[in-house]
């Protein structure tokens, strides 16, 4: 597991990274104390993947969010990412 794990890339926290996820706060996709949530997501999109795999049910894979974000991005000149459960992937 670890020679799988050693060949992953780290993806860092940049400014538009900090940029996208406070206005995902600023917009209400995730509350206002839950700024590591919308890291997540913005690491996602500013790093242009397809998917945004989670678990995390109250703050990431909701309805709410997954609209907010489609809503900031789009007024962001931002690619669309698709927010789910690893279950919705299958």
């Amino acid at each position: 597991m670890k020679d799988a794990v050693s060949r992953f890339s780290v993806l860092s926290l940049t400014d538009d990274v900090e940029w996208i996820a406070s206005e995902y706060i600023r917009y209400g996709a995730v509350p206002e104390g839950y700024l590591e949530d919308a890291y997540h997501i913005a690491i996602a999109v500013i790093n242009e993947m397809d998917y945004r795999l989670s678990w995390n049910f109250k703050h990431i894979v909701r309805r709410k969010t997954r609209d907010i974000v489609r809503m900031a991005n789009t007024l962001n000149n931002l690619r669309q990412i698709e927010i789910m459960t690893p279950a919705e992937l299958l």
